[in-house]
């Protein structure tokens, strides 16, 4: 069984997380500049068996596109002309965020830590894998 890479896609940087190769555990693995996103995942699935890329899906609260949805999808199509091979699906990414701040407190970070944009987007990225690994693992029960 091969890696699930979740990717939290913003316009300035990204999040990525990797699952372990059970595809039990999500953790962090990096913040980039969003465009050299596409390139990161060409290296990575080239040393690393990866079955999946999920994709944050942005979404506003009544269930319709964000503004930022053109974008993910520019992004997709670029993976996808790039890794052909690897599946990609979209899982909501809606209050990732909002968690990723609030587990930033509870894990006792500074103030100065958790105003860190990219350690928001990468635990953002966590947070999108496990909660895709969790319903991975309900559908099967």
């Amino acid at each position: 069984m091969g890696r699930i890479i979740a990717i939290d896609y913003g316009l300035k940087r990204t999040g990525i997380a990797v699952s372990d190769p059970l595809g039990r555990i999500a953790g962090g693995l990096a913040t980039l500049p969003s465009g050299e996103t596409v390139a990161f995942l060409k290296r990575y699935s080239e040393t690393e068996k990866v079955d999946t890329f999920v994709v944050g899906h942005p979404k506003q609260m009544n269930n319709q596109p964000s503004e930022n949805m053109r974008h993910v999808e520019a992004f997709i199509n670029r993976l996808r002309k790039v890794i052909p091979a690897i599946g990609i699906e979209l899982f909501d990414e809606r209050f990732t965020s909002l968690l990723a701040h609030r587990a930033m407190i509870d894990g006792g970070l500074s103030r100065k830590r958790r105003q860190n944009r990219a350690l928001v987007d990468e635990i953002s990225a966590t947070l999108i894998l496990q909660d895709y690994l969790e319903s991975k693992t309900l559908t099967r029960l």
